[in-house]
């Protein structure tokens, strides 16, 4: 029995670029049908003898298909096969002329090799060797029956439809062969992305290192040899260059790790202790040495490593935007942990906060740095070319662990930046 493969909707050369290619089997088909079904009708009765019901029934059997072909080619071959079989038997129960051709009158011999050739275009080796078995076998086994003796032409659907389906599938694996080509070429082409993806990250890491670390070395060896080249230093100036040292050197560590990550993407960083919430408090006191009071209200909740190092780095990045736009002034850190109005167990109801669903706990570590107008207007911004990346690293942080963030100016002239994420890992994305 031939084995029916995996259906395939699609239509014969329906992968094809232009759309005349893609119509061309309907159109054959169509074609083939219109022709063949009156021609078969008019040679069965007329030529051949036979009743003309019985004939109209073999030719809509024997056509009708070859429009199904365009998309199952396999499912219209058992039924023209068991028709033209049917008419050939037909074909014995009258009298003919020698000089017509038997088992397979010539109108089924055309439908039939379309259909090989469409066989051909669609199905595998295997299933058109099955195929061309079967007409072969059926083709011999009605020659021992044939009425007017036998000879070459008897074997004429045979012979053809051989062809038809040789033809049929080189041209499919011709197509095959190209569609793979297309395929490496594709892939060819990504994997020369991603190296010259690897490459600019390598030459990226290369100029960091080359710019950034040596300047940042400069001013580590400066702040830190301050108090030996210049005389009586007062003690809080040393205590200031001090810590220019110790922050260059942590800012020369996180900018290696860093470079690391360019310099392979799959790196990841040194195994170090990540910053979280006991390191805030150093990142205060450091910039209040900087640009002036900071008031700090600390948090001593447990927190999951991922919330604590987005803690960390908003409150880092709101800090330096405070230095770079607002020096002087007035500033306010806070860190506290509660549960949003409308949590389970808040005596609110069920509720969610800003789209985002409550676990069982509901808390949500709240990062709050507000800073009060500059007392003098900034000379000249701090660095010229900001990308303003600060608000959207900040926000890709919060959105990583599934938090929230609100920042915007104050009408006072001072700015805001609050953050809501949360504790629970079921909340945590």
């Amino acid at each position: 029995m031939i084995p029916v493969e995996a259906e395939r909707p699609r239509a014969l050369l329906a992968g094809a670029s232009r759309r005349w290619v893609r119509l061309l089997p309907w159109a054959v088909a169509f074609v083939l049908c219109v022709a063949l079904l009156p021609t078969t009708i008019v040679v069965l009765t007329a030529d051949y003898g036979l009743n003309g019901g019985l004939a109209s029934a073999l030719a809509v059997a024997q056509a009708a298909p070859l429009l199904l072909a365009v998309v199952r080619p396999l499912q219209a071959w058992y039924v023209v096969f068991v028709a033209d079989v049917a008419g050939a038997l037909a074909l014995l129960t009258v009298d003919f002329q020698e000089r017509l051709l038997w088992p397979f009158p010539p109108m089924e011999i055309v439908g039939y090799v379309g259909l090989c050739l469409a066989l051909g275009l669609r199905e595998r080796r295997r299933t058109l060797l099955l195929v061309w078995l079967a007409t072969a076998g059926a083709n011999v086994g009605l020659g021992f029956a044939v009425p007017h003796g036998t000879g070459a032409k008897d074997l004429l659907l045979t012979i053809l439809g051989g062809v038809a389906l040789l033809l049929g599938g080189a041209l499919r694996e011709r197509y095959e062969v190209q569609r793979r080509l297309a395929e490496q070429e594709t892939i060819s082409e990504a994997e020369r992305g991603r190296r010259t993806l690897l490459e600019e990250r390598a030459r990226i890491a290369r100029e960091l290192h080359d710019v950034v670390a040596h300047h940042m070395s400069v001013i580590t060896v400066q702040a830190d040899t301050a108090e030996y080249r210049l005389a009586a230093l007062p003690p809080d100036v040393r205590e200031e260059f001090t810590s220019i040292a110790a922050t260059a050197r942590e800012s020369l560590g996180e900018m290696r790790r860093l470079l690391g990550v360019l310099r392979n993407e799959e790196a990841h960083g040194e195994l170090v202790p990540q910053p979280g919430l006991a390191q805030i408090g150093q990142l205060v006191e450091a910039t209040a040495r900087t640009v002036g009071p900071v008031d700090f209200t600390p948090c001593d909740a447990e927190v999951p490593e991922a919330v604590g190092l987005s803690a960390y780095r908003i409150v880092q990045e709101a800090l330096a935007n405070v230095v770079r736009h607002a020096p002087g002034a007035a500033t306010h850190v806070s860190l506290s942990v509660a549960r949003p109005a409308g949590a389970p167990g808040d005596g609110q109801g069920d509720g969610q906060t800003d789209g985002q669903r409550e676990g069982p706990g509901g808390e949500r570590l709240t990062v709050l740095v507000v800073n009060e107008p500059p007392p003098e207007p900034p000379a000249g911004p701090l660095e010229v070319g900001g990308t303003g990346h600060g608000l959207v690293g900040m926000r890709e942080r919060v959105r990583l662990v599934g938090g929230t963030l609100d920042v915007g100016p104050l009408p006072d002239g001072g700015f805001r930046v609050a953050a809501q994420l949360p504790l629970t890992e079921e909340d945590i994305t």
